[in-house]
């Protein structure tokens, strides 16, 4: 690997260290945030029947980024403990199985996805003819075509790994760019509309892999990589067994949304226009603690691979720290500017009491939020995925219940708070359970 390329996160300061591999993974997230919100100002145009149209085929998005987390979680920690370990043997192998299980799990659910599009649209039980025919239109666009999505996530898990996160940058932030011109050609000039907006997000994948796939060539990481090879079935078993948790995980997370977001499909139209939009705005919490959770992920997995297990402890408390700040400022924001941010990108002012309601109540726990995936990036980097599944699985999983009791009194708001208080009660949990585990198990 070209060293000159590649943050050093074994050496030096480890603020310094995670911030310049955090930094561009960061940017990365937050140019993705702002593409999300201009694709939602250009959907708000075409009304809210569009925003929930997207709204619930977007979920079948979300279900696919659990399925790839199983090999880009797993072959992000064993890359990064082998790049630590100095054994490159091993991180080629890890990487080609990857790459050749993504390929697999994407061709498998692009199929499901095109044959079984109207029953899963089915299963919000919308009644409005258009808005169900536009998000069979979005589903097998962005779905069938999921192969893209599936590789660029194994290339950025790779590359972030490797300390490489501003390739990572280069290659997301050009499709981006190209997607924010797509978008309003492809919805408006060529009145696509919803087929529009899904087809800008086809093409921008497809240049991403593309940059991908070239920078790939100057790196000594990606060399002698024969995707097309035998598969090693043992390298692929270790990558699956560490990333499985990860990916049941999120899939749960998602099938639990779905639920979640058929609950609020009860309440209207409006009320789904609202979790939409919302959940993008308040994805400018959860998607910086990404980012800086995917370095904290990469930092931990290359210094435990090289046994510095006292810079693993370090590193811990220092992304803690910074992406504590960061919590408290977006629960801030959320919660004292919630009226100007919401009018922004829904224009129907009779939805605006609503999205005023959803951002204060998800305001409260947006630093629990934050340090609960920090603290998700510090257990995979060690290859000890269960713990954050567990805790995820379990109070994620009493959102229905919660939902289901609070909305009988307090209307939609009751699914805000039953988020918000899950949100709450995982971060604290987890956060604990590291602080005892690292106690017990990192001993320098």
């Amino acid at each position: 690997m070209k060293k000159n390329q590649s943050v050093d996160l074994l050496n030096g300061p480890i603020f310094k260290s995670l911030s310049l591999l955090a930094i561009p993974i960061m940017a990365t997230y937050f140019i993705q945030m702002a593409y999300n919100l201009v694709d939602m100002l250009w959907i708000g145009f075409l009304g809210s029947g569009a925003v929930a149209s997207i709204g619930v085929s977007g979920n079948f998005m979300y279900l696919a980024n659990g399925l790839v987390n199983m090999p880009k979680i797993g072959s992000q920690a064993l890359v990064g403990q082998s790049l630590g370990a100095n054994n490159q043997e091993q991180t080629k192998n890890y990487i080609q199985a990857a790459f050749q299980s993504s390929l697999f799990f994407a061709l498998i659910y692009g199929i499901i996805i095109i044959v079984f599009q109207k029953y899963l649209i089915q299963l919000f039980n919308l009644s409005d003819p258009a808005i169900i025919q536009d998000a069979q239109n979005y589903l097998w666009i962005t779905c069938g075509f999921i192969v893209f999505s599936f590789v660029n996530q194994i290339f950025t898990g790779i590359l972030t790994a490797a300390g490489h996160s501003k390739s990572t940058f280069i290659a997301t932030t050009t499709g981006l760019v190209l997607n924010l011109i797509f978008d309003p050609v492809l919805i408006f000039v060529f009145n696509l509309r919803v087929i529009g907006a899904a087809l800008a997000t086809i093409l921008a994948q497809i240049i991403v892999t593309l940059v991908f796939l070239y920078n790939a060539k100057n790196l000594d990481l990606f060399r002698n990589i024969r995707i097309l090879s035998k598969p090693e079935l043992n390298h692929i078993s270790e990558i699956l067994k560490i990333g499985f948790p990860s990916s049941v995980q999120s899939m749960l997370f998602t099938c639990i949304s779905m639920y979640i977001a058929r609950l609020i499909s009860s309440f209207g139209a409006i009320s789904v226009a609202v979790q939409k939009v919302g959940s993008q705005i308040e994805s400018i919490s959860w998607m910086a603690a990404d980012g800086f959770s995917a370095s904290i992920n990469a930092f931990t997995s290359q210094n435990y691979g090289a046994k510095n297990y006292d810079r693993v402890k370090q590193g811990y408390k220092t992304g803690m720290l910074v992406v504590g700040l960061w919590g408290l400022l977006t629960t801030a924001v959320l919660i004292f500017l919630p009226g100007p941010i919401f009018s922004c990108f829904i224009h129907e002012t009779n939805i605006l009491p609503y999205g005023i309601d959803y951002l204060i109540i998800l305001g409260y726990s947006q630093l629990f939020m934050c340090i609960e995936i920090a603290t998700q990036g510090a257990f995979n980097g060690l290859g000890k995925t269960l713990p954050p599944s567990i805790v995820s699985i379990i109070f994620t999983s009493t959102r229905i219940p919660m939902a289901i009791l609070l909305s009988h009194y307090l209307g939609v708001n009751g699914v805000w708070w039953a988020i918000s208080i899950s949100s709450i009660i995982k971060g604290t949990i987890l956060v604990i359970w590291f602080i005892l585990y690292s106690k017990r198990r990192l001993i320098s």
